[in-house]
């Protein structure tokens, strides 16, 4: 076994642990797993918690860095309402949200 599927496989038990304490605590997966948490309301306004910076803001996309990659929206007249180290909300007309991995 290579040293690099060593690390993934070491990278996926961990993963799994933090889910079922997760699980047995009740507590949300984005806390444990340093998740994202996207929350979209309607085509309106949008939501990153545990976001790591804005890469890229114009008035027709916003691209946000995160532990999962890179967070895009895309839309028309996008704006960022507030931005906090924890949270960012952006308001507009959103057309899409993608992540790449």
């Amino acid at each position: 076994m290579s040293k690099n599927d060593k690390k993934q496989k070491s990278k996926t038990a961990l993963k799994t642990i933090k889910t079922k304490i997760s699980d047995a605590a009740e507590l949300p997966y984005e806390l444990v797993l340093n998740l994202p948490k996207i929350t979209v309301v309607g085509d309106i306004q949008a939501a990153i918690e545990n976001h790591k910076g804005i890469v890229e803001y114009e008035n027709n996309v916003i691209r946000v860095n995160s532990s999962i990659g890179m967070i895009k929206i895309t839309g028309n007249n996008l704006t960022i309402k507030n931005i906090m180290a924890e949270e960012i909300i952006i308001n507009g007309s959103i057309e899409m949200v993608q992540v790449a991995k």
